[in-house]
């Protein structure tokens, strides 16, 4: 691998600030700390910054030489409304909050190459550090941009990264294409009529409606879509009833809905509406129906996807620059890529056996109580930012 030697020497500097990031988990939109630490270390090595973007967004901008041409590097900053189960030195110190997706690994690769970057400004042109709020459900890529990132910042390209358990240590992964599913969540309430649960010819029962839904929603993917169309419907919440001997008045479905298109999407939320409708009308029931839709599908675009591979396989290989395999999670940098031409690539995290003794039980997954980001591809991430950049702005 082709470490930049600078940085590869601020390792261990680089391991102790992510791990006083992952001790001190802030949650979306509240992440002040966090991006009060931020803003002192840019500012500490000179680089001008924005703060407020987003609510708690930080811009940091280093500029060099005289082309107009910009590119744009995002780290997300919050953390997760979960328990940790780790019991290392760096634990969360903060009950019921912890960083188990990496951001904290995120702000400190993109923290490193900031200095890197702004010691030895070999690029000509200007580099946006975006230090991003709000990632996990709060949407805060699109506040950002709804607070004028894009206006105030103008850039050809933005890229993003996140770091991916699983995938062997010294690997990227890129792709063109969709590599992370649209987010939407969808609210149905049905209404019926209650009763004496041994007379049900009296009432008007929510719950048979409410079954018929949910098998009949598994239609929409296996006979609504085109068989090469990826699409998820899963109901995962029903609540109803209070006594074994009442038929409720009402019945309540909740889920999530995942695709890689907003057409399928379209397709799909139009289906569920229909259905919804002419079930419930069939039985004399009728419907609340409400879809939310959150992040839409994050699309690499072509030319910046293959950009990302070469440097990449500069630094490790192209044999260890792996195909990205889409996922039906979500990411609110989509809100960036339908903004700006760009790629969102993922970073290898290992299969968990950097943890110390000490850490929670179960395997070192995402969104899992004893996940801890691999502190070894902190030099790695930075050395990709920096190379990235340096190479996008030399393009003509």
């Amino acid at each position: 691998m082709k470490i930049i030697d600078a940085i590869l020497t601020q390792a261990p500097a680089l391991a102790v600030l992510r791990r006083d990031l992952h001790a001190h988990p802030e949650l979306c939109f509240k992440e002040q700390r966090t991006s009060d630490l931020v803003a002192e270390k840019l500012t500490d090595w000179g680089i001008p910054i924005q703060r407020g973007l987003g609510t708690t967004g930080v811009v940091g901008i280093v500029k060099s030489g005289t082309s107009s041409r910009a590119i744009g590097l995002r780290a997300d900053m919050d953390a997760l409304p979960m328990q940790e189960a780790n019991t290392f030195a760096h634990a969360s110190t903060q009950p019921g909050k912890m960083h188990a997706c990496g951001h904290d690994g995120h702000t400190a690769m993109l923290l490193a190459a900031a200095q890197y970057l702004a010691t030895h400004r070999s690029f000509d042109g200007t580099v946006y550090l975006i230090f991003q709020p709000a990632e996990e459900g709060g949407g805060g890529a699109r506040e950002m941009i709804k607070d004028g990132l894009f206006d105030k910042f103008p850039m050809d390209a933005v890229f993003g990264m996140h770091n991916w358990p699983g995938l062997q240590l010294g690997q990227f992964a890129a792709s063109a294409g969709p590599v992370m599913a649209s987010s939407n969540e969808f609210k149905i309430t049905i209404h019926g009529k209650g009763g004496h649960a041994a007379m049900p010819h009296n009432a008007l029962d929510p719950v048979p409606v409410a079954c018929q839904l949910v098998q009949s929603f598994q239609t929409i993917i296996s006979r609504n879509l085109k068989p090469i169309d990826a699409g998820v419907i899963s109901v995962t919440m029903i609540h109803t009833g209070e006594a074994t001997n009442v038929i409720p008045n009402t019945c309540e479905l909740q889920g999530t809905v995942r695709t890689f298109s907003i057409e399928v999407l379209d397709k799909i939320e139009q289906r569920m509406r229909v259905m919804t409708e002419h079930l419930c009308a069939a039985s004399g029931l009728r419907a609340d129906f409400e879809f939310k839709r959150n992040y839409p599908p994050t699309i690499n675009s072509a030319a910046e996807a293959d950009f990302a591979r070469q440097v990449m396989a500069g630094i490790v290989g192209d044999g260890n620059v792996q195909a990205q395999e889409p996922t039906m999670g979500a990411e609110d940098f989509s809100f960036m890529l339908q903004a700006k031409p760009g790629c969102y690539v993922f970073i290898a995290n290992g299969d968990g056996d950097h943890r110390d003794i000490g850490h929670g039980g179960g395997p070192c997954m995402l969104h899992n109580p004893s996940y801890d980001f691999n502190d070894e591809l902190l030099p790695l991430g930075a050395t990709y930012w920096v190379r990235l950049a340096e190479a996008w702005l030399k393009l003509p």
